[in-house]
C-alpha cells in the first residue's frame, strides 16, 4: 500500500468508520497494527514486540479498526442494479453484444479456521483442515459485490447459493440480469452455468479453437468467470491471513469479520492502489494451474427456471457460433 493510500484510509476511517484516536496511540498506528497483521499473518505476540506494545492493546486495537473497516460495507461492497453493460464486455467484440446482460462472476473459495476437535468434522470438506466456505461475486474490474462467510467446509456452494437468495440480506438479481457460475451451481434465469461434458478450461482451448457452439460458449464463458478466481488470487495475496495453510489465531466468527474487512480493502485497493504486478502474479499462477478439475454434481433446479436459463444460454451460444463462423 502505498503512503497516499494508507493515510487516504486512516482520514476516511476516521470520518465514516468512527475511529479515534486513544491516549498511547494515533490512529496511524491502530491501523498500521491491523494492516500489518492482515498482510503479514503475525501472531498477537509477533505484533506487540515489532510495536513495543502490550499483548492487550495489539489485539483490542485491531478489533477496534476492524469494525471501523466493516462501517465502510455499504460503500465498498455494492450489488450491480445491471442499468449499465460492464466496459469490460461492451468493449470487447467477443463479449458484446452476447453477454450484455452480465453483471458479474459468482464461485466459492475455502479458508482455513480454527475450530474445536469436535465441530472439525463439519469444517473439513475437501482440505485436510477445517475451512470456511466462502461465496463471493464480483465484476469483472475484480471488485466484490457480495461476500457470504461463515458456512463449513463440508456445505456445496448450490446450498450456499440457495442460502444466498433467500436470506434476509439476499445477493439480488435484477430482471433480465445474470451472473456468470461454474457447473457446481444451478442453472438458472439469473444464473448461467457453462455446457456439461464440453470442454471448459481456458488451457483446453489454448491449441484446440472451439469446434461446436457449446464448446465455443465455454471458452468465453471462461474467460469472463475467471475474474472471480483472479480477485480471489489478488484477495488471498495481499492478505495471507485468510490463505495460510497453518491453523488461523482467531475463531470462525472473528475470522469471518477478517475476510469481511479484507474484500472491502481490496475494493478500496482496486482503485486507489491496483497493484498491476501483484495481478500479473495471479494471473501467471492461473496459467500455470495444472490442477484436474472434476465435474461436480448437477445441482436440480426448477424445471421453469432451468428452461429460462437455458433459453438465455442456447440463444447466446447461437449467436456467437454464427458469427464465430462468418
Amino acid at each position: 500500500m502505498t503512503p497516499l493510500a494508507f493515510t487516504d484510509l486512516c482520514e476516511m476511517l476516521v470520518r465514516e468508520g468512527d475511529l479515534r484516536p486513544t491516549l498511547q496511540a494515533t490512529v496511524e498506528e491502530q491501523v498500521a497494527k491491523t494492516l500489518y497483521l492482515l498482510a503479514h499473518n503475525t501472531t498477537n505476540r509477533e505484533l506487540a514486540f515489532i510495536f513495543r506494545r502490550s499483548g492487550e492493546s495489539v489485539s483490542r486495537h485491531f478489533h477496534i479498526v476492524l469494525q471501523a473497516i466493516l462501517g465502510l460495507y455499504e460503500k465498498f461492497i455494492k450489488q450491480p442494479d445491471g442499468s449499465q453493460v460492464p466496459s469490460e464486455i461492451a468493449s470487447s467484440p467477443s463479449f458484446y453484444p452476447y453477454f450484455k446482460d452480465c453483471i458479474g462472476a459468482i464461485d466459492g473459495t475455502r479458508i482455513r479456521v480454527k475450530v474445536s476437535q469436535r465441530e472439525a468434522p463439519r469444517y473439513r470438506g475437501r482440505k485436510d483442515y477445517p475451512t470456511q466456505n466462502v461465496l463471493a461475486a464480483c465484476t469483472f474490474d475484480l471488485k466484490f459485490t457480495y461476500v457470504l462467510a461463515g458456512w463449513e467446509g463440508t456445505a456445496s456452494d448450490s446450498r450456499i447459493m440457495k442460502e444466498a437468495l433467500n436470506r434476509q440480506d439476499p445477493l439480488k438479481l435484477p430482471e433480465g440480469k445474470y451472473y456468470l457460475v461454474d457447473a457446481g451451481l444451478m442453472l438458472r434465469s439469473g444464473l448461467i452455468t457453462p455446457y456439461r461434458g464440453e470442454r471448459y478450461h481456458l488451457k483446453e482451448y489454448s491449441r484446440n479453437p472451439p469446434r461446436n457452439p457449446h464448446e465455443l460458449f465455454n471458452l468465453r464463458h471462461a474467460s469472463l468467470h475467471n475474474a472471480i478466481e483472479r480477485a480471489f488470487g489478488v484477495l488471498k495475496k495481499r492478505f495471507p491471513i485468510i490463505s495460510s495453510s497453518t491453523e488461523p489465531s482467531y475463531g470462525v466468527e472473528s475470522q469471518k469479520l477478517i475476510i469481511f474487512s479484507c474484500c472491502i480493502l481490496h475494493n478500496y485497493l482496486r482503485v486507489a492502489d491496483p497493484n498491476d504486478e501483484l495481478l500479473a502474479q495471479v494471473d501467471a499462477e492461473l496459467m500455470n494451474d495444472n490442477v484436474v478439475h472434476e465435474e461436480p454434481p448437477n445441482p436440480r433446479e426448477s424445471s421453469e427456471e432451468f428452461r429460462k436459463g437455458e433459453l438465455i444460454r442456447d440463444g447466446i451460444a447461437a449467436d456467437m457460433w454464427a458469427n464465430y463462423q462468418v
